[in-house]
């Protein structure tokens, strides 16, 4: 299948599917670009932590603060699901490099409420803002129920998101050194069975995702011959469908962009 026609059966069976769904696609060496509602907002799950995870290094690279620095993780700080801090008892001292790499690649759910403590949300909403981020806003923790019930979402749309990944994938976001490193971190994400799912271990995807109830995310930059930056976002959805073409998309646009089929 050529690139476009994997696209417009991404646009024919988006159309037939339920919810609030937004697809965006660039071809990193041609610049060819496709969008379904992609300048829409949609529910963030733990694809806020992407963003968020891109303030850590723009303040880092200010000098506010280091990757370094230690930082405790107390009870209160706990959150179900996802994630490892919350199987540890009593307070966990670690660096801030490490609860970085815990909220991305095991999109641990604690380390990212600990990161928003740390900042709070004034200074990160700057930092998104400084990002060129309009519609990707952190509004409240993970798992906090009260704010969800008076109507605070955190929210993303897949352009902006798309437009990061790709100053990550040139090496524009802040410097060369600081975007590949943001590459390699968010190339270790465990949750694979979106983006990654049909195309195994052996490819690198640098992505993040996110999930919560009719809710299904997965942004990334796919290392084909010809890189591309993919993003899909869907709120109030079937979940298994949704990801089901995710997955199979992903892998023919891997082919379509220069591939070659592996034998069997």
């Amino acid at each position: 299948m050529t690139e476009l026609t994997v696209l417009e059966n991404i646009r024919r069976e988006m159309a037939a599917m339920p919810g609030h769904l937004g697809f965006y696609y660039k071809n990193l060496v041609t610049g060819f670009e496709y969008g379904i509602r992609e300048e829409e907002i949609y529910g963030a799950a733990s694809v806020i932590k992407f963003p968020l995870f891109l303030h850590v290094l723009a303040e880092c690279e200010k000098g506010n603060m280091s990757l370094d620095d230690r930082i405790v993780t107390e009870d209160f700080d706990k959150v179900p699901s996802c994630g490892a801090l919350n199987m540890f008892t009593g307070s966990i001292e670690t660096d801030i490099r490490t609860v970085c790499r815990l909220m991305i690649c095991l999109s641990d759910n604690t380390a990212t409420n600990r990161l928003i403590r740390y900042f709070g949300f004034e200074a990160i909403e700057r930092g998104f803002a400084e990002m060129g981020l309009g519609k990707t806003r952190i509004r409240r923790k993970l798992f906090d129920r009260s704010a969800a019930a008076q109507g605070k979402q955190n929210s993303i749309s897949p352009k902006e998101l798309g437009v990061l990944l790709e100053k990550l994938y040139r090496g524009e976001y802040i410097c060369k050194e600081v975007s590949d490193y943001a590459i390699e971190v968010l190339s270790e994400q465990q949750i694979g069975h979106k983006l990654a799912g049909k195309l195994g271990e052996n490819v690198q995807i640098a992505h993040k995702t996110g999930e919560d109830d009719e809710l299904s995310n997965d942004i990334g930059i796919v290392y084909a011959d010809q890189p591309f930056v993919i993003c899909f976002t869907g709120h109030d959805t079937d979940v298994y469908p949704w990801e089901d073409l995710m997955r199979r998309s992903t892998y023919d646009l891997y082919f379509a962009n220069g591939a070659e089929a592996e034998n069997d």
